[in-house]
């Protein structure tokens, strides 16, 4: 049997992209700039979460749809990062997401390409994948899997059940699983039962249509979620459970960070990954984990990445525990 260190995170990427970022000293809309080349990655969400992982140590196996020219630069970049993987050929042209980190103006502007459709063919061949990469460890001395996430948009075509169908299979496989996603699909995993649920702020009041955070999470615990991570910018992070529904811990560094924000969430994800493949649930300790790697993301000049400063951020934290708040 694996020890619970090692065992392995699979992330999946249904909606992949080529993570284009280009650095800045002012971004002047109207204006022509001149540029450095932009340092590409293959991206998305799930992609940054398996690149994190990897980064700090941790076993990972990192499932997408590629297809099209980017899809092959896509694919250069990851068999040159050295994380594992397991790409889908697709006849669909893998996306493009692309930002201009201002540091003059310390501000991020994205463009994400809308992703294109799979077609019938492609969400078989992923759903094909994603189940036999969950039975496939465990074999020849390969790791046990520890949980599985699921991060990102969806493309056009995507089945309306593919997140809650998601969590399902993990469950079959006696398998944790994290989702970070928005809208219909977010409540979808949440009746689910996803084990935890990694929205933002802004997210979670769209798709709960609360105006109040805790009630938000509570909303999500309600539909059936274990755990709720709530990204709430400059003021932390913080960390709902249903075991005690009417109290929430709260995370965040004494002052903002001056950065690149655009992988912190992803980072976030990553760290509750490798806490709950280890076996643990404790909603403090993903909590500190998540908040002290989401801040190092900041540090870094692309997403999927974490500054070595992670220990000393998570020593810097300040944490508070509240039960039933107003």
């Amino acid at each position: 049997m694996t020890p619970p260190s090692h065992r392995l995170i699979v992330t999946v990427t249904p909606n992949p992209a080529v993570d284009m970022t280009y650095h800045l000293d002012g971004l002047h809309p109207g204006r022509t700039h001149r540029v450095s080349p932009p340092l590409e990655r293959a991206g998305g969400k799930g992609l940054n979460v398996a690149r994190v992982a990897h980064q700090m140590g941790h076993p990972v196996i990192a499932v997408a749809p590629v297809g099209g020219a980017a899809g092959a630069v896509f694919r250069t970049e990851l068999e040159a990062s050295g994380i594992p993987h397991r790409l889908i050929p697709v006849t669909a042209d893998t996306r493009r997401s692309i930002a201009f980190v201002d540091s003059g103006h310390d501000v991020t502007s994205i463009f994400n390409e809308h992703g294109p459709a799979l077609g019938a063919l492609g969400w078989q061949a992923l759903n094909s994948a994603i189940a036999e990469t969950l039975d496939g460890p465990g074999r020849l001395g390969t790791p046990d899997c520890g949980v599985l996430v699921g991060s990102g948009s969806l493309p056009a075509d995507a089945p309306d059940d593919f997140y809650s169908e998601l969590v399902r299979l993990a469950h079959s496989r006696g398998v944790p699983a994290v989702i970070d996603t928005s809208g219909p699909q977010m409540l979808a995993a949440a009746r689910a039962g996803a084990d935890l649920l990694k929205p933002n702020l802004e997210e979670l009041m769209e798709a709960t249509g609360q105006t109040d955070l805790c009630q938000a999470a509570r909303h999500l615990m309600d539909l059936g979620a274990r755990m709720v991570l709530v990204s709430t910018g400059a003021d932390g992070m913080s960390a709902f459970t249903a075991r005690s529904p009417g109290s929430v811990w709260k995370a965040r560094l004494p002052r903002p960070l001056a950065g690149n924000p655009t992988g912190a969430g992803d980072a976030a994800v990553a760290a509750a990954a490798v806490v709950m493949a280890s076996g643990r649930r404790d909603p403090e300790q993903i909590l500190r984990a998540a908040t002290a790697w989401s801040a190092a993301a900041v540090l870094m000049p692309a997403a999927g990445e974490i500054s070595p400063r992670h220990t000393e951020l998570a020593q810097q934290l300040i944490v508070t525990y509240e039960e039933n708040p107003a």
